[in-house]
């Protein structure tokens, strides 16, 4: 079982990087290329600070609980820990996360889509998001194969499609972007705050938990369940899927910073469509499209099963089936993913990000040093972190 599992690593890591590479995760590290001009480099570290850093805390600190998001919330006591799952559950899924990448990847796709689905309308959004989420339940409804599906099939392809892209802008001949007014400290702030917006120490956190889960299920069925091993893998696993999640974004910058200048978008999700027609022309749109594709399916299963479990779970108490969860996860998303990219993402960039997220954040960094070094205090870091960032909101 030992060498099983070991023999999977990368498997997992593959599948732990498809989840937390959604569709946005295409279109903000280009977004810093482009507007960080000759600061590049302080953009892109800015935007690694929060866009990986912060999910590499989130898989150290669940691998540090066990897998166990409820014992991680509740130390803030039982009923606001309970209410903080509710909260990130309700982002993750019918407000931010699942509209999101449901919206993105119409937006992104909408090119190749035969009419009358090229045309953005309510009905024409509708039907996308119903074909889409049916794909999603057919990837989710075993749980138990989504480690697998991700790993074995969705990740890889997203890998292949992405370097293709990467590969061939880096090696074209290209000019950077020229100059900006703004300073160094100015870039590097805006692109810490842009790296919230991936929401991945959300994802880092569920995701882990679920894999977590499923590898812990594996052992106990062949009755060698050894945590000390299975935090190892856990680590091993989400060292390459965070990895390869910093190489790509610091290739996708390079494309925006290089390919970017002339690339015309009037919102975000056609960004990364735009600049990929730029290097791959018009006879790379399948690599295009399956980038899109298998970015915004990977998070999509990857989210609708920890949600539907939370439903499960928590909120029925296991009264109903996952698949019955599962229907209700994507049935509650739907409203908003057929309300438009503009739409969500003016969600993404309220206080759902500049006030939950930096909540998660200071709970996350009390819970690794509770681990670590015995350090007790949670709810009053927890507590100066809200009124912090309520003034500096309301301001």
């Amino acid at each position: 079982m030992k060498k099983f599992l070991q023999s999977h690593v990368v498997e997992i890591g593959l599948a732990i990087f498809s989840m937390l590479f959604g569709a946005g995760n295409l279109m903000y590290p280009l977004q810093v290329g482009i507007e960080s001009a000759d600061k590049n480099i302080w953009g892109i570290i800015g935007f690694m600070l929060t866009a990986v850093c912060l999910p590499v805390l989130g898989f150290v600190a669940m691998i540090l609980f066990n897998g166990d998001y409820s014992a991680f919330f509740q130390r803030l006591g039982s009923v606001a820990g309970s209410l903080l799952v509710f909260f990130c559950m309700v982002v993750i899924g019918p407000l931010i996360g699942i509209p999101r990448i449901t919206t993105l990847s119409h937006t992104m796709t909408a090119p190749f889509l035969p009419a009358p689905l090229d045309q953005v309308t309510p009905v024409s959004s509708l039907l996308f998001a119903l074909i889409f989420f049916a794909i999603t339940f057919l990837a989710t409804y075993r749980e138990s194969r989504i480690v697998d599906i991700l790993g074995r099939f969705i990740s890889p392809a997203l890998l292949i499609s992405l370097s293709i892209i990467i590969i061939k802008g880096l090696t074209m001949p290209a000019a950077a972007i020229g100059t900006t007014s703004d300073s160094a400290g100015f870039i590097f702030f805006r692109n810490v705050i842009r790296g919230y917006e991936t929401l991945d120490l959300l994802g880092a956190i569920f995701f882990s938990s679920i894999v977590l889960s499923i590898l812990k299920t594996s052992m106990k069925k062949s009755h060698e369940y050894q945590p000390k091993l299975l935090a190892a893998i856990g680590f091993q696993a989400s060292s390459i899927g965070v990895g390869l999640l910093a190489l790509v974004y610091i290739g996708m910058n390079l494309l925006g910073h290089y390919h970017g200048m002339h690339v015309e978008f009037s919102n975000p999700g056609e960004l990364f469509r735009n600049v990929s027609f730029a290097i791959m022309g018009a006879q790379g749109a399948a690599v295009i499209a399956m980038a899109v594709l298998m970015a915004c399916l990977s998070t999509s299963i990857a989210l609708a099963a920890v949600v539907a479990e939370y439903i499960q779970t928590e909120i029925f108490q296991g009264s109903i089936g996952y698949v019955s969860a599962l229907l209700l996860t994507l049935a509650s998303c739907l409203p908003l993913s057929t309300a438009g990219l503009t739409h969500v993402m003016q969600l993404t960039g309220g206080a759902v990000t500049y006030i939950g997220y930096p909540i998660l954040i200071t709970l996350t960094i009390c819970n690794l040093l509770y681990k670590l070094i015995g350090f007790r205090p949670v709810k009053i870091p927890v507590l100066i972190t809200i009124i912090v960032c309520v003034a500096s909101y309301w301001k």
